[in-house]
């Protein structure tokens, strides 16, 4: 046998391992980022007194010159929703483009069939619409349970449905011209 072909064996096995290698490492980062715990959002004292305040100009707007606009952070909806709830570590909320995302992860009941004892791992997807004199919109876009699509009649036929516009009618929210959703970002918008 002589050297370059050798040496070709020797480069196709350490392509090979490299290969397996970069293979094994991708297929353990997936699986731990799939399992990945929620932690609970815990906010210093600064921050739970900003977004009290920001809570009370949501819920009773009134003019502050130069103050049209109120901006909730990712983390500040979730340190709200770790400190007044008890759901931290089971829900936790990731904003994007017009887009709200919930992951859900709980232990189930042992007593259920089937499924007791399992964790379950659900997501749910929002798309947020609001634009100036319009009702806002709030619609269920996708449900997943361990990462399964679930049809639309298995939810009620809520899918693709203005779930606000079921709950507030076509009524538009009192001091509020306008929401937006943005990565990482909940920005409302008050009326003049």
């Amino acid at each position: 046998m002589t050297n370059t072909s050798k040496h070709s064996k020797r480069s196709c096995l350490r392509v090979f391992l490299v290969l397996f290698l970069i293979l094994v490492v991708s297929i353990g980062l997936t699986w731990w980022w799939i399992n990945r715990p929620i932690e609970p959002v815990q906010l210093t004292e600064q921050e739970v007194q900003k977004v009290e305040e920001k809570v009370e100009a949501v819920k009773a707007p009134r003019y502050q010159p130069g103050k049209k606009e109120i901006v909730f952070t990712q983390r500040e909806l979730n340190g709200l929703l770790s400190q007044k709830t008890p759901y931290g570590d089971q829900l936790k909320f990731e904003l994007g483009d017009n887009a709200i995302h919930a992951r859900i992860e709980s232990d189930l009941d042992e007593g259920r069939p089937i499924v007791g004892g399992k964790r379950l791992k659900a997501k749910a997807r929002f798309i947020v619409k609001h634009e100036s004199g319009m009702p806002p919109e709030l619609v269920l876009d996708d449900v997943t349970v361990w990462a399964v699509s679930l049809p639309s009649d298995w939810l009620g036929g809520l899918k693709g449905k203005n779930l606000l516009a079921q709950m507030l009618g076509e009524s538009s929210l009192p001091g509020i011209e306008s929401i937006s959703v943005q990565p990482k970002r909940l920005v409302i918008q008050l009326k003049e």
